[in-house]
This record gives structure tokens, sequence and C-alpha cells, in this order.
């Protein structure tokens, strides 16, 4: 069974999230590369588990304005 996903870890840049293992990132056990797998916050920002999921509310980052 897989770990519950956290959506706001308190410091996300010390993790690999790339498996069910969040290894330390200096201690990656997978050898999933040499870089650890940033956790969505770090490259999303806040309210990265919620975009785009209301197709009525607009996107906040990047929306093109309907015609």
């Amino acid at each position: 069974m897989a770990k519950k996903f956290p959506i706001r870890p308190a410091h996300p840049e010390r993790t690999c999230w790339g498996c069910d293992r969040y290894c330390k990132a200096d201690e990656m056990i997978c050898g999933n590369g040499t870089e650890r797998t940033q956790h969505p916050i770090e490259l999303f920002g806040e309210g990265w588990d919620e975009e785009g999921l209301d197709p009525l509310r607009p996107a906040s980052v990047g929306s093109v304005p309907a015609a």
C-alpha cells in the first residue's frame, strides 16, 4: 500500500519525492537518477493540488482569456 502523499510538507527540499520511499535528498536508495525529484509545491507553488480541478474557475498562472 502506498504512503499518503503530503500536500504541504514542512521542508520539501530535504526529501526525494520520486517513489514511495521518500528518501533523504543526500541518501537516495532507489537510484532514481542523480538528482532528487522535487515536490509539486516546489515546482508549481501554493495551490498546486487544486489547479485544474474546477472547470469554472480560471487558472491562476499563465491563463489565456477566453475570446
